[in-house]
């Protein structure tokens, strides 16, 4: 059973962790993202949902430093931040693990590309293998783990980048359904542990309801922010959560806002 944990009201808080603030993304003529703004309160559980190509995980490497906004301002730590690349520990859509490195050496590359402490980091890796459920698996190399193994891997190179607020883009996107279910779950345990704040893209949303605090809706390209709803549901959650009448209920009006764009987005109205 995970333990109970205290989320900040974000209502309440002084400091929000990450601010997006009326930021827009052109590809050329292309305009990904249009003026959205989003605020994460420090230790929070931020989804993004939206449709294929709404610009979620534009929106996440902007936050990351991996793409410059043509308008408005990202805000770390209560300032405006223009030099973000490294300020934050983003996981990709895959696990990128390079398959001629072990299990150890991949967990460490972010410490030995930033000019870290690669022995130290080793150490801290090892002692962090058997809560990422890695254990006598440190030495083995890509090709010898299942799929949650490789994303357990990909997630303990993040957690070691020792960077408060992490970005997640559909971390379990390529796992099948009943290995998803047990990430999930993993990931919830993690996160009350280690009290790091996370935002999360997913096309998923009963994974955003069952993980997140609040779930922000996207429209279709170009991306801004429909709404965002806060998640009533007690902690700890499980998976029987999502018979839940109030689990119900809140995923039926996610589905219906995204329904709408996406029919928006066929019809070519917006």
């Amino acid at each position: 059973m995970l333990t109970t944990r205290s989320i900040p009201d974000h209502a309440a808080a002084t400091t929000d962790h990450v601010s997006v603030r009326g930021v827009s993304v052109r590809f050329g003529e292309l305009l990904a993202v249009d003026r959205a703004s989003l605020d994460v309160a420090d230790g929070e559980f931020v989804t993004l949902v939206g449709p294929s190509g709404c610009g979620k995980s534009t929106l996440l490497s902007a936050i990351a430093g991996l793409v410059e906004p043509n308008e408005g301002e990202i805000w770390l730590d209560g300032k405006a931040v223009a030099r973000r690349l490294g300020r934050t520990a983003l996981m990709p859509q895959r696990d990128a693990l390079l398959p001629w490195r072990s299990v150890l050496d991949n967990a460490v590359l972010a410490i030995e590309v930033g000019g870290g402490n690669v022995r130290s980091g080793r150490e801290r890796a090892h002692e962090l293998l058997p809560r990422f459920g890695l254990e006598g698996f440190g030495d083995r190399y890509p090709s010898e783990l299942s799929g949650g193994m490789r994303q357990r891997a990909a997630f303990l190179r993040t957690v070691l980048a020792d960077r408060e607020t992490l970005l997640l883009d559909e971390p379990f996107g390529a796992l099948d359904a009943l290995t998803r279910r047990s990430m999930q779950e993993w990931l919830l345990g993690l996160w009350e542990e280690l009290g790091r704040t996370i935002l999360m893209v997913t096309h998923d949303v009963e994974e955003a309801l069952l993980l997140s605090d609040r779930v922000a809706v996207m429209t279709a390209r170009p991306g801004r922010i429909k709404l965002v709803e806060r998640v009533e549901l007690p902690r700890p959650r499980s998976a029987e959560m999502a018979f839940d009448p109030a689990f119900v209920a809140q995923k039926a009006r996610l589905l219906a806002a995204l329904h709408d764009e996406v029919s928006l987005s066929t019809s070519g109205v917006r």
